[in-house]
């Protein structure tokens, strides 16, 4: 079995209840290992629109990538999501950000995931689950001190951490 970081997102339609469909139902096809807390972080390039609700979950999966990939999406479809530009606000975006050791350089599908390094609101929740986890030479925990983080929460919701 490999192991998957899959980062979770949304800002619209209960932003929080929308994590934990997809978590339910990503529960049935994936194993999951561990998941961080849930953050409250203001939007990232498209700045006009509500804060987004973001964590990290760590699976233990038999699917290849590119298949874990579309699984991913069709979840983000079956729950609304659309994709009017980029950056655009949405009911949930699940990302594949590590996979294994695995670098990959496909049209569809690049890991580590691009970015990973830049974006406080991938890195926090991460960081819950593997901060020594080595990116480009630093650990996980290393990459979020070069990072801007104003506006980040840690955020309870018993929902969450109960499933």
């Amino acid at each position: 079995m490999s192991t998957a970081w899959i980062a979770f997102g949304s800002n619209q339609a209960e932003p929080v209840a929308q994590l934990l469909r997809a978590r339910q139902t990503l529960a049935a096809v994936l194993q999951e290992d561990a998941a961080s807390a849930l953050y409250r972080t203001p939007p990232w390039g498209y700045t006009d629109q509500p804060d987004f609700i973001n964590a990290v979950i760590r699976y233990r999966t038999d699917l290849p990538p590119l298949a874990l990939l579309a699984l991913l999406q069709r979840v983000e479809q079956k729950q609304g999501r659309e994709r009017p530009f980029k950056n655009a606000p949405r009911t949930l975006d699940l990302d594949v950000l590590l996979y294994d050791d695995l670098c990959l350089d496909l049209p569809q599908l690049t890991l580590p995931h691009p970015g990973i390094r830049e974006r406080a609101f991938v890195l926090y929740p991460l960081a819950d689950l593997n901060p020594e986890r080595l990116l480009d030479g630093s650990s996980v925990r290393e990459w979020l001190t070069r990072c801007d983080t104003s506006g980040i929460t840690r955020i309870l919701h018993d929902n969450w951490q109960a499933a």
